[in-house]
């Protein structure tokens, strides 16, 4: 297994570690609510997702 030699410096670690952006997630809109939901998941308000409903998706405070 490979040891480094020689202690990296605080901006080489800095520098290297800027890389480690995290993206924003992509949203899109749910064609049965038009409400914003991730892509390839149900949708959190309805339900929906491929032209199913999935009752587990649905909130069950909608349901009171």
């Amino acid at each position: 297994m490979a040891v480094p030699k020689r202690k990296m410096s605080r901006s080489n670690t800095r520098a290297r570690r800027s890389q480690w952006k995290t993206t924003a997630t992509v949203l899109s809109t749910c064609p049965r609510c038009n409400a914003p939901t991730r892509p390839h998941q149900a949708c959190a308000s309805c339900g929906a997702y491929k032209g199913r409903l999935y009752a587990e998706a649905i909130r069950s405070e909608l349901q009171d």
